[in-house]
């Protein structure tokens, strides 16, 4: 029977335009729309949709009928939007019968300013290199009634920005981190309600986050500039039509406040005492204010965010007070995390209290070693109100699970300190949990490890003096990113940030945006393997998971270059491999000191990333019509990977490194001919089980080691390793306390001493990557299809467990897998989207796949006998 779709049945959800949560101040001027349409039944599909378009200002409104099955990121309809305009858009789909749904309910777009004309302010300055955060304000009178107000605003540092005393927007570290000789972003607020017919203020504190603030581990201060600056213009419409503007110009003034110091890796400092009440309300008094120096404004560099911006997300109190053997008060708040501390505190006026931070404790006290340089210290000077006083850093963040507090007052009550948890407000979008409560431990290490890392800009760690962009990192990483959070506009924005700083010969930095490490990276780290790969996998993992086209289409060049580069001139593939490779970083068998001295040899794992972006740029090239593009990469991947067989492969098949992540590369990336693919894939088994199924792969074989050892048809080895508890294994730092990923598999050795390496952080998501395989082998949930517009199910038990769940918000809507084994029974779950198609695969030999549509489908099948794997159950916590 055919389910139609009547006006009684339905309703899209509200469209959505590119990848914003809030389609607010967007720089996008044919935003692409995206629905979903609750299941509506197996047999019914979409044969068009209608589009409709309201301009309140003008009170038109347009639709728009098209023939089309697509929901997912569909042309805009109408004219390309104006600067500040703002439109209503609703939607409803027709189904093959020809009747149509209800209408969704309405979404608001509104644009930003998208041109450079559009900008009248200038950008000011305070007089001379000032050390200290900086007060910027600005009196201004609104003659009539107030009916709209968009504040436009970005800053060279970071800021925060009040109107008549009241803070505007709940971002913090605006506008964050992007490659500032290229963009500049700027946000923009609905500040209507803060305004008020009659005398206003603005006021703003900038100080040096990743502009002039300290980057990287050789104390590199003032990368893009010495001297801070704000860019405002706030433009107001009255209740006549008519407009006023203000803009940051030479009227302004500044002055310093309590804000002494800000810095991202050491901490701010805070002295009440220094507060200017009313500084940001109209009537306060500007003596000794001085006035701004203006210059003309980097019109040409501004753009409006891709994703959403960094905020506080969650509060955390403190499990535990401390008494250390030094005496010293330290307070646990039971995860590490990444943020900042808020204190309610009561003292004489002059009470300096100190808030240290680290991840970990060592013999007792707070772990700082791994902090190498930096201070990671919050230092707070009371104004000495005896009703209390409330105090949380504004333009610094540390990761910390652990916080000595000196100077308190009184006797410390732990319910004064709460942790703030901040991060890019990414939406959650994959779960999964299973019946070994380690492995969902694990899996919540992986997913506050992203949330930690994820701020602005994907890092390497966020404690210590580094806190960088690393390519390698998020090459890896990014398929578990992607199902884990929304983290499309994210990337998206990060992979502009690259092609910016992508080099004139196509090299990538190692990270982005560049900062230019002094004698480290200009030529030492140049074509690097696996990190600067991320021009094309970061594209290609945003296209399968997210479904857009458009993705690669924008970078083809960036990827192309980055290519190009090792085959100009040598249609053999072999420039650029003969200088230094990270290789396998941090392979486990690498001294601690030496982390590129892995088992693997680096050439060849460089050798075999070279043929897989070959391969992958073929297939890019292909969808988007570049033929001849398709088949010079398809030419130069074969050339390679002969090459990689001459050189590393015997005749049998055995590799020349002898290691598990060699045959994770060789037989994940297909380098190897089907007589060989055997014994290589004998050959993996045979190391793995040599080690006593205990991790031997470092940052590139880390994230293939399961998939091929389940592509070798040895599953049950692939749980081994996965539920191995001896270090090095996943499940080790579960067993020492670890509630996020480690660096280093030994990041804290057995006896609780933080590793001897200098470099050694104890949240790192790269070897987090293996969550993805949880994801698709043992969950059961894998896309087949750009934006799981198809999907497979196909769980695959073992290790003892006896059910798991996973689930994916997918662009079509909530893809869900939920098996479980019991009482002789396979049960196995799943919840398709309307508008995508699963496969279903049972792991019994008498299963023949089906295909369902949209809908709850359940599927009861008798197990095969035999136990659940070969591993022993593991112990429930």
């Amino acid at each position: 029977m055919t389910h139609t779709v009547s006006d009684v049945d339905v309703a899209p959800s509200p469209p959505t335009f590119e990848h914003h949560r809030d389609a607010f101040g967007i720089g996008d001027v044919r935003p692409r729309l995206s629905w979903q349409v609750p299941p509506a039944g197996i047999a019914w599909r979409q044969a068009g949709y209608e589009i409709e378009i309201s301009d309140p200002d003008t009170a038109t409104v347009s639709r728009h009928v098209r023939d089309s099955e697509a929901s997912v990121l569909v042309p805009w309809p109408g004219p390309d939007l104006l600067s500040g305009q703002r439109l209503t858009v609703r939607v409803r789909v027709r189904g093959t019968s020809g009747e149509c749904s209800r209408w969704s309910r309405p979404s608001s777009v509104e644009a930003g300013l998208l041109e450079p004309g559009d900008w009248s302010a200038d950008l000011i300055r305070p007089g001379g290199v000032h050390p200290s955060p900086v007060l910027f304000r600005r009196e201004f009178t609104a003659r009539h009634p107030i009916v709209a107000a968009r504040l436009y605003i970005t800053a060279q540092g970071v800021y925060s920005v009040r109107l008549n005393g009241t803070r505007v927007g709940e971002d913090t570290l605006a506008p964050g981190w992007t490659s500032y000789g290229s963009r500049l972003r700027y946000q923009t607020y609905d500040v209507t309600d803060a305004l008020r017919t009659g005398d206003n203020a603005i006021g703003v504190t900038v100080a040096d986050g990743w502009w002039r603030g300290r980057l990287g581990w050789t104390g590199l201060r003032n990368v893009f500039g010495d001297r801070l600056g704000l860019l405002a213009q706030l433009v107001i419409t009255h209740d006549d039509g008519s407009k006023t503007t203000l803009v940051s110009n030479s009227a302004w003034h500044w002055s310093t406040g309590p804000v002494q110091t800000a810095d991202l890796y050491d901490g701010e400092t805070h002295d009440a005492r220094l507060a200017r009440p009313g500084w940001a309300e109209p009537g306060y008094d500007e003596t000794g204010w001085k006035p701004v120096e203006a210059t003309a404004a980097p019109t040409e560099l501004l753009c409006a965010p891709d994703g959403p911006p960094v905020r506080r997300t969650e509060e955390i109190p403190a499990r535990q007070v401390i008494t250390t053997p030094s005496g010293a008060t330290v307070l646990d708040f039971g995860q590490n995390l990444v943020g900042r501390l808020r204190i309610r505190v009561t003292g004489p006026a002059g009470t300096e209290i100190t808030l240290r931070h680290a991840e970990v404790l060592e013999n007792g006290e707070l772990g700082v070693r791994p902090l190498r340089s930096a201070k990671a210290t919050d230092t707070y000077v009371l104004r000495g109100d005896v009703e209390g006083e409330v105090w949380e850093p504004e333009f610094t963040y540390h990761g910390f699970r652990y916080a000595e507090v000196t100077g308190w007052p009184t006797a410390l009550n732990p319910a004064d300190v709460v942790a703030v948890v901040l991060h890019t407000d990414l939406r959650r979008t994959g779960w999964f949990e299973c019946s070994d409560e380690r492995v969902n431990q694990l899996h919540d290490n992986v997913v506050w490890s992203m949330r930690g890392n994820f701020v602005d800009l994907p890092t390497d760690c966020p404690q210590r003096d580094e806190r960088l962009g690393w390519t390698g990192d998020i090459q890896v990483f990014a398929p578990t990113a992607s199902y884990l959070y929304d983290c499309a506009g994210f990337l998206i924005s990060w992979l502009k940030d690259l092609a910016a700083d992508q080099r004139a010969d196509g090299d990538v930095p190692v990270f982005i945006p560049f900062v230019p490490i002094p004698g480290q990276t200009a030529g030492a780290l140049a074509g690097q393997a696996g990190w600067g790969d991320a021009a094309v996998i970061v594209p290609w993992v945003l296209y399968q998971r997210f479904g857009d086209l458009e993705v690669l289409r924008t970078h083809y060049g960036s990827m192309c270059a980055w290519v190009d580069r090792f085959h100009t001139g040598d249609p053999s593939g072999h420039g650029g491999d003969n200088q230094f490779q990270l290789g396998d970083w941090l392979d486990p068998n690498a001294p601690p000191d030496d982390p590129a001295h892995a088992e693997t040899d680096p050439i060849l794992v460089a050798t075999a990333y070279r043929v897989h972006v070959a391969r992958l740029l073929a297939r890019i090239a292909g969808l988007l019509d570049q033929e001849a593009d398709s088949g010079k990469y398809d030419d130069l991947a074969d050339c390679l990977c002969a090459r990689f067989n001459d050189e590393y492969v015997t005749p049998n098949g055995r590799l020349v490194s002898d290691s598990q992540t060699a045959y994770a590369l060789a037989l994940s990336f297909g380098l190897l001919s089907a007589d060989r693919t055997p014994h290589a894939a004998e050959r993996l088994v045979e190391l793995v089980r040599a080690k006593g199924h205990r991790i031997s792969t470092g940052f590139l074989g880390t994230p293939l080691i399961c998939d091929a050892l389940t592509q070798a048809g040895a599953l049950d080895d692939a749980y081994r390793m996965l539920l191995q508890t001896e270090c090095p294994s996943w499940l080790y730092p579960v067993s020492m306390g670890a509630t996020t990923i480690w660096e280093r598999w030994d990041s804290m050795l057995p006896d609780g001493r933080i590793n001897p390496g200098e470099m050694t952080s104890f949240n790192h998501y790269a070897l987090g990557a293996v969550a993805d395989w949880l994801h698709r082998v043992v969950g059961g949930l894998r896309s087949t299809a750009p934006g799981f517009r198809t999907f497979d199910v196909t769980p695959q038990p073992g290790g003892g467990l006896n059910w798991a769940r996973t689930a994916h918000e997918t662009p079509y809507g909530l893809a869900e897998v939920s098996w479980r084994r019991a009482d002789g029974r396979w049960e196995v779950d799943v919840t398709v989207p309307f508008g995508s198609q699963a496969t279903i695969h049972l792991p019994v030999p008498e299963w023949t796949p089906v295909v369902v549509g949209a809908g709850r489908h359940r599927f009861t099948h008798p197990d095969t006998p035999g136990p659940l794997g070969d591993a022993t159950p593991p112990a429930q916590r």
